[in-house]
């Protein structure tokens, strides 16, 4: 893997499993659930079972070629929204009203968790998920460059 898609796989990896057990209790408390030493051990043992296919996902999608990418790390992020959803519901946690926004952008994420940033899930993620966009976005147009350079074309 290059070495800035590997900043940002270190990156997600540092955090991912802190995001998860996170979007179950800031969820749960922002919605009236009372604390819950049973909710926080569910959301542990969700954060353990679910972070290793997450940064799996994520680490696929990065070692994968630019210009064969379908969908972008962040996407990788948002889909992973089902675990802790899984783990809210469960415990009968109430979802909260959700803007137009969230139900046109995302809308099986009931509990309104998909990030729309790399800011969402963990500041740490801001630098790395922006300098890996600019590599992505540089690397994809030096390859268009050079597919239309007279040189590249046989002229």
């Amino acid at each position: 893997m290059n070495e800035y898609p590997q900043l940002l796989a270190d990156a997600v990896e540092a955090v991912l499993a802190q995001w998860l057990v996170g979007c179950v209790m800031n969820t749960a408390r922002r919605n009236g659930y009372p604390h819950s030493d049973q909710l926080l051990a569910e959301a542990r043992q969700m954060a353990q079972s679910a972070a290793p296919v997450v940064l799996r996902e994520m680490n696929e999608l990065l070692a994968t070629d630019v210009d064969t990418q379908r969908s972008n790390p962040l996407s990788v992020l948002r889909a992973a929204v089902r675990y802790p959803t899984s783990v809210l519901r469960a415990a009968g946690v109430t979802p909260p009203h959700r803007g137009d926004f969230s139900l046109r952008s995302f809308p099986g994420d009931i509990y309104d968790l998909s990030p729309a940033a790399w800011g969402d899930v963990d500041e740490s993620l801001q630098e790395p998920g922006l300098i890996w966009g600019a590599w992505k976005a540089k690397t994809v147009l030096d390859r268009r460059r050079q597919r239309d350079s007279p040189e590249h074309r046989g002229e």
